[in-house]
């Protein structure tokens, strides 16, 4: 994280998640707890088929995971500041597969305050190892009334 006082908190402030490499067993444990058994997470010769214009080359991790991952990044950043994650939108953009490498992290793009909150939104990114955004979103948060002065 850039920062951890309350009132560094500002248009610009950025948060870093830990990085995460799936692994087969890894995605398939969030098989198992999600319920979600779909081939694609799961089998290499369905996923050596054609799906229209897009070729996979091999299972790929569930989108889920990458919106756990922001959570944790939020709560880990969220929970020692009296803070409160809100609400988080993401949108899927390049398949993680096993042996990639991924890390989320957080600006924040605004800040409103209340009579008895600071919320702020926070653009989200997930990268690879390549550097390619794997995922995007927005992220409210319920910040501390000190914060953001």
């Amino acid at each position: 994280m850039t920062s951890s006082a309350n009132t560094d908190i500002r248009p610009g402030f950025q948060i870093q998640g830990q990085p995460f490499s799936p692994t087969r067993e890894t995605i398939r444990e969030f098989c198992e707890a999600s319920l979600d058994f779909n081939p694609l997470h799961l089998d290499d010769n369905y996923m050596k088929g054609s799906f229209g214009k897009t070729q996979f080359g091999g299972i790929i991790m569930h989108g889920m995971t990458n919106f756990g991952i922001i959570s944790r990044m939020l709560t880990d950043w969220l929970l020692p500041i009296g803070g409160i994650h809100r609400r988080l939108e993401t949108r899927w953009r390049v398949p993680v597969k096993p042996g990639d490498t991924i890390r989320p992290h957080g600006t924040v793009s605004s800040l409103k305050r209340t009579d008895s909150a600071c919320y702020a939104l926070l653009d989200i990114q997930v990268k690879n190892q390549r550097d390619e955004v794997v995922a995007t979103g927005e992220a409210m948060v319920e910040l501390p009334i000190s914060a953001g002065r």
